[in-house]
């Protein structure tokens, strides 16, 4: 039975609401600007609790520059802390923008760590490699071309250009960070806005290299993504990966969630879409 104690703290979770004043993507069942009536919601939800933050994981619009414009003052109205990471589509802009994306969001970092009561949240750039974040003649483009290349050769699933993968500099920063969180007895949480499991078409492009990392620190207790609408769930050794489902999906259901951390388990209460989850801490 789970232990009646309160939780450590509380966290609220957004996944690609990809938001544009655009017309529905009826073949994907996407209606992008419907997001901002149901950010609104999810808000007023997390405005109701004690979070210790919210966490959105990436394609906050869909493609639009001023996008932003309407967006980011909704986010004004949460009475918590919030943490933004970038997906494929707040990239999807134009090519003089690319490189002020992460300051348009007012994040001083595209990839950056914080730690809150004996964790520690490790936030992701995962489109440093991919073939539409860097600008037009950067290696990054060249080196996603080799990567994908190699996948498709493999017939890997996720061998598709609206994946991408982290840069050698991101991935020895993020090993540094576990080593320093395993010294501080920290459990680490990390986010990313692409997957790296179960195995699917929408998979980060260095999935593989991504996983047998964690798989060297028993200390990673979840790994939260959205950009695969649909969501997925998977375990290995002790870590979940918990694919969070989109919120422009759908004409009128929503979908967010809030996650309680326990000394033993993490529990999440799933909004509109999302589903609850009990999961136990090893």
């Amino acid at each position: 039975m789970p232990s009646p104690s309160a939780p450590l703290f509380r966290f609220g979770v957004v996944a690609d609401p990809q938001y544009a004043a655009l017309e529905p993507n009826l073949a994907l069942d996407r209606y992008p600007a419907k997001s901002i009536a149901k950010l609104e919601d999810a808000i007023a939800e997390f405005n109701r609790h004690d979070l210790a933050f919210v966490a959105t994981l990436g394609d906050i619009i869909d493609g639009i520059w001023e996008s932003f414009d309407t967006v980011l003052p909704i986010y004004e109205t949460l009475r918590h802390e919030r943490h933004f990471l970038l997906g494929n589509h707040d990239f999807a802009v134009a090519a003089e923008h690319l490189t002020n994306v992460a300051s348009r969001v007012g994040m001083p970092s595209a990839y950056y760590d914080f730690a809150h009561a004996g964790y520690r949240f490790i936030a992701l750039d995962g489109n440093e490699i991919s073939l539409f974040a860097p600008p037009e003649g950067e290696p990054r483009r060249e080196e996603a071309k080799a990567l994908m290349k190699a996948l498709q050769d493999a017939g890997a699933p996720n061998a598709h250009r609206w994946n991408a993968a982290v840069s050698d500099t991101q991935y020895a920063w993020l090993a540094a960070k576990l080593h320093e969180a395993k010294a501080a007895c920290e459990k680490v949480v990390i986010m990313n806005h692409y997957p790296v499991f179960p195995e699917n078409s929408h998979n980060a492009l260095d999935c593989d290299r991504m996983l047998a990392l964690l798989a060297e620190h028993d200390h990673v207790v979840a790994y939260l993504s959205g950009h695969n609408h649909a969501g997925n769930f998977g375990v290995v050794d002790g870590t979940y990966f918990i694919n969070f489902k989109g919120m422009v999906d759908t004409e009128d259901s929503n979908a967010y969630a809030i996650v309680s951390v326990y000394e033993d388990r993490l529990e999440i209460t799933g909004f509109g879409r999302e589903a609850d989850r009990t999961l136990a801490l090893r």
